[in-house]
């Protein structure tokens, strides 16, 4: 019998983090059923820091609102966590065990882990541990496997597909190439999706290296009937043939406790090359953290939302150790085993690893076929 639950919202802010909390917490009064939410994820865990929810007039008006009311947590795993000691020495430390003992004497029957691979990563291991979790696919990148959508994916892809539009205009009047950088690390849904949804012209990532002369013979192609600009969205994983992703170290991440690089950069190398293989002047614009913020999608909103309110029906019928998918657009569940892939180690530093069974673009996907059925160079 369910009585008293906590929300964890963990990773970068998506929108859509606060439809869920309010669908899980609705959820909760309608059935009589405590609802709480750790502060700044997995951080609020350790240092049992939450607040109460249902009833509070906080959690009350924010399915508009971006970001996470209670925060969110980046860089904290709780197996590999770093604690920064009063002499000023830094050591990082296995808080697993705090984190059980916190939820079980505060009482509460079911976690609910909001993040990607490497939070649900986290979520399996402390389920194994004796966490009652129940995980719900959050990213931009649309990269969480066992799932056909994340929330907060369609509203990032509204912003990149707006960011084309208003390209477009300045490319078509000065006769340039404007390149488009966007988000998606090693999967490359943004950047496909919003070059169809934007009228793109090439698109670059990183499931197809990319000969650089491929999408200058394509632009070049439209100057010959006689389009003066070209309209290149590149995803920041995208990477030339033989070559490795552009990279750069992570400021304020330390590599001791997550991924210790970012990508970014690629988009400007794209514009450069372009420029000089088809004497086109090109730009370039790195959309960056404006695809994670602001007011969700009435899509997003909708599908948070189904999110929110499922995964609450399935603590309630006592089913733990699973994360809400959407499979074929239908509601339903699978294991976080299934999520883990073969990265089963207990306290691995972080999802996403080469044994992680993460979501990217397959050739067959009807997007890939879409983009070269409607003429998007890919770079192949």
């Amino acid at each position: 019998m369910i009585k008293k639950v906590a929300i964890l919202a963990n990773g970068g802010d998506v929108a859509g983090f606060n439809a869920v909390i309010r669908a899980i917490k609705k959820t909760c009064e309608t059935h009589g059923i405590e609802c709480y939410g750790f502060l700044d994820g997995f951080r609020g865990l350790v240092n049992n820091n939450y607040i109460r929810l249902d009833g509070n007039p906080m959690a009350s008006g924010i399915l508009p609102k971006g970001g996470s009311i209670i925060g969110s947590s980046t860089n904290a795993i709780v197996f590999h966590y770093k604690v920064e000691h009063e002499d000023g020495t830094v050591t990082y430390e296995d808080l697993s065990d705090q984190c059980v003992k916190n939820v079980m004497e505060d009482g509460f029957d079911c976690v609910f882990t909001l993040g990607g691979d490497s939070t649900q990563k986290s979520a399996r291991d402390l389920f194994i541990k004796g966490i009652n979790t129940i995980g719900i696919p959050k990213t931009i990148d649309n990269d969480v496997t066992c799932t056909d959508v994340t929330f907060g994916y369609n509203t990032a892809v509204h912003v990149a597909t707006e960011a084309i539009d208003r390209l477009h205009t300045t490319a078509e009047t000065h006769h340039r190439i404007m390149v488009l950088e966007v988000m998606g690390r090693f999967a490359g849904w943004i950047a496909l999706e919003s070059a169809i949804s934007g009228g793109a012209d090439v698109a670059l990532i990183p499931e197809i290296p990319y000969d650089i002369n491929k999408a200058a013979e394509a632009i070049n192609k439209r100057k010959e009937h006689g389009k003066k600009f070209s309209i290149v969205v590149v995803s920041e994983g995208a990477h030339p043939l033989n070559e490795k992703q552009t990279t750069h170290a992570a400021e304020g991440i330390d590599d001791k406790a997550g991924i210790s690089i970012k990508f970014g950069g690629e988009g400007n190398r794209v514009a450069k090359e372009l420029q000089d293989l088809t004497g086109l002047e090109a730009r370039c614009t790195i959309l960056g953290y404006m695809q994670r913020g602001g007011t969700p999608t009435a899509y997003d909103r909708v599908l948070s939302t189904k999110y929110g309110a499922k995964a609450m029906e399935l603590a309630m019928e006592g089913k733990f150790g699973i994360l809400t998918v959407v499979k074929n657009g239908k509601l339903d569940y699978v294991s976080l085993e299934d999520v883990v892939g073969e990265n089963k180690e207990i306290g691995a530093v972080q999802g996403g690893t080469a044994e992680s069974s993460v979501r990217v673009v397959t050739m067959n996907d009807e997007l890939v076929k879409t983009a070269r059925d409607v003429g998007i160079c890919l770079g192949d």
